[in-house]
């Protein structure tokens, strides 16, 4: 199993093309968290993946997240709103694996890669990941959070 946690560094080289915000999902970027998961549709570990991240929606909305799946070409929302994405071209932008392997992403709201994994992740881990991040730290102090 893998999975690279790319949030834990204190400086960050922003020359580096790993922390660069994702262009083609440049809609989010300051608004929301991303999830992609990369499968076909008969994929048994994407499956797993979708069940146990959508049981708790009331954590990925409080989150600021939206989910979403790619197969080929064709981009799904599973969580949130999402219009108008080409998953050749998040794929790409993502170095992403190819068509019909299994991969999740998590994005930041400044748009950067977060987590990549290679198998699926549980809620509670991801739930983590965020909660641990300054940004999301800083919105549950806020009051309406």
């Amino acid at each position: 199993m893998s999975k690279t946690l790319l949030y834990g560094a204190t400086k960050i080289d922003e020359t580096n093309s790993a922390y660069a915000p994702i262009e083609s999902l440049a809609q989010f970027q300051w608004k929301n968290r991303v999830f992609i998961l990369f499968a076909d549709r008969d994929n048994s570990r994407a499956a797993r993946q979708e069940n146990q991240l959508l049981a708790n929606r009331s954590a990925l909305d409080e989150r600021d997240l939206v989910v979403l799946k790619i197969s080929g070409a064709g981009v799904r929302p599973l969580f949130g709103a999402a219009d108008g994405l080409d998953g050749e071209a998040i794929r790409r932008d993502l170095k992403a694996p190819e068509v019909g392997e299994f991969a999740a992403f998590l994005l930041g709201k400044d748009g950067t890669v977060k987590l990549k994994a290679s198998e699926p992740i549980t809620d509670g881990e991801l739930f983590a990941i965020i909660d641990s991040m300054p940004m999301r730290a800083a919105e549950s102090l806020k009051p309406d959070k």
